[in-house]
């Protein structure tokens, strides 16, 4: 009892300042932290970076808060700060990963080398992304598979985007026999080129031989599309070629092997 009545008496001013700066700090806190909200929201952040820095910002605040009002009621800091320090240390060696998914999700969410919606491939992965997290990327593929990537592993490897750029070439490969007329050929395929309304007339539309192949004389089309429009343009001049190449008596040749038997 003694010793609670001094302390009383010796820090009784001390611990009311020590209440009151925790009341108005804790209120502040809440202020500083909607202010932050609302300044990171014009900024047109994504959602998940501003919930993480609000949370980030208010543990900090909030343990600074506890340091400083217990320092003002007379109570020793220096052990209580060592353990702290000691427990940063273990912590930080245990979730050095955890971390550094954290650090590559806020450089994602910041510099958007993709967006919610895009169409990437990274790492031998490639999807939809369906969501940015603070720790993990969501990807989802074609096949509708969930494909969850930890976001230090994302940072660090080749990020192709197919859906940044508003349109996209179309390259695709025909081969046809050695006895076929290439000007002939040629002139069919740019007829189907020149009737495909999705195709861009600007970069222009290429037709060009481009290879003299082991069994076959191998054309190449070149021509650019709108973004949404690459896949269905593609499959539909894949069928398309082969229904006309075939009309007109092209020969479209397969890969084959000719055995000859020697009698002995």
């Amino acid at each position: 009892m003694d010793f609670t009545f001094n302390y009383i008496q010796q820090y009784g001013w001390s611990i009311l300042g020590a209440v009151i700066t925790f009341v108005v700090g804790w209120w502040l806190i809440k202020v500083i932290s909607n202010v932050l909200v609302r300044v990171m929201e014009k900024s047109k952040l994504e959602a998940s970076l501003v919930g993480f820095m609000k949370t980030f910002m208010d543990a900090l605040l909030k343990i600074l808060l506890f340091i400083i009002c217990l320092s003002m009621a007379g109570v020793d800091m220096t052990p209580f700060l060592a353990i702290l320090g000691g427990l940063s240390v273990a912590i930080g060696f245990a979730m050095k990963d955890s971390f550094g998914n954290i650090a590559a999700g806020i450089f994602i969410l910041f510099f958007k080398p993709l967006k919610v919606g895009e169409y990437v491939e990274a790492g031998g992965y490639s999807g939809t992304v369906n969501e940015i997290g603070i720790m993990n990327t969501i990807l989802k593929s074609v096949d509708n598979r969930q494909i969850i990537y930890p976001n230090g592993q994302l940072v660090t490897s080749v990020i192709t985007n197919y859906s940044r750029e508003d349109i996209r070439r179309v390259s695709l490969v025909y081969g046809v026999g050695y006895e076929s007329d290439i000007d002939r050929v040629k002139q069919l395929l740019k007829g189907i080129v020149e009737t495909e309304p999705r195709l861009l007339d600007k970069p222009e539309p290429q037709v060009i031989l481009t290879e003299l192949a082991d069994s076959s004389v191998n054309f190449t089309i070149r021509a650019w599309s709108k973004a949404s429009d690459f896949w269905p343009v593609q499959f539909d001049l894949n069928q398309k070629v082969f229904k006309v190449l075939n009309e007109n008596g092209i020969n479209i040749p397969f890969p084959q092997m000719d055995l000859h038997v020697k009698n002995t």
